[in-house]
């Protein structure tokens, strides 16, 4: 038995008689359920069509759009790669890593070069100092938006560090543990040419509210 057939009598005096409806005419609630419902029908139709048309939103496209994502999980995978691995052999005589400079500003938008330039610095100065080599292990990535001319892609990996210990004979190479990563990589469009905008670190639901040990939003791993 209905909520409202069971209100109805709850709330009908004693002794009344229920009204019925003409039985030539269909009830009220029908005739609006079905205006309801047909409404319902015809927004599904223009989704359907939208979709079919290639419309595209934040949830990161539709399946005729494989193509493009793959292109944007591709360079993000090829950014964190190529910012992430450097080691002393890449050095020039004036402390410089120009190969590295050159390997990263490939994939990056002018804007983005401009922060890049001023953030290698530290990382060659860490190579030149600590004998620091750096590589980079991608295991997932993924695109959290996508639309014509900007996207956003989810990249998971770990860095490894490794640095030489002593001179001569003595000389071993100390591998660190590997550093877990999470970075959203945002992408534009830009003549035809995905290229990277700029990234920041993801913190999980318990490192929220910390801060960064290592200073990396934005800047060079």
């Amino acid at each position: 038995m209905s909520v409202l057939t069971e209100r109805a009598r709850r709330d009908a005096p004693a002794g009344a008689v229920p009204a019925t409806d003409d039985p030539g005419r269909p009830p009220r609630w029908r005739q609006a359920l079905a205006a309801v419902l047909a409404l319902v029908v015809l927004v599904c139709v223009a989704l359907l069509v939208w979709l079919s048309a290639g419309g595209r939103g934040s949830d990161g496209g539709g399946l005729e759009h494989l193509d493009e994502r793959e292109q944007v999980m591709s360079l993000g995978d090829q950014f964190v790669k190529r910012l992430g691995t450097y080691s002393p052999d890449m050095l020039d005589d004036s402390g410089q890593m120009p190969d590295y400079r050159d390997q990263v500003r490939e994939v990056i938008t002018p804007k983005f070069a401009a922060d890049f330039d001023k953030e290698v610095a530290t990382a060659e100065q860490l190579v030149a100092q600590g004998g620091i080599t750096r590589t980079a292990d991608v295991f997932a990535t993924a695109v959290s938006s996508i639309d014509d001319d900007s996207a956003r892609v989810l990249v998971a990996g770990a860095f490894t560090d490794s640095y030489e210990q002593g001179t001569g004979k003595k000389a071993r190479t100390v591998d660190q543990e590997p550093l877990p990563f999470r970075f959203t990589v945002d992408l534009v469009m830009i003549e035809g040419e995905w290229l990277v905008d700029d990234f920041s670190p993801v913190s999980s639901p318990d490192e929220q509210g910390t801060t960064p040990q290592d200073g990396t939003e934005g800047s060079t791993p």
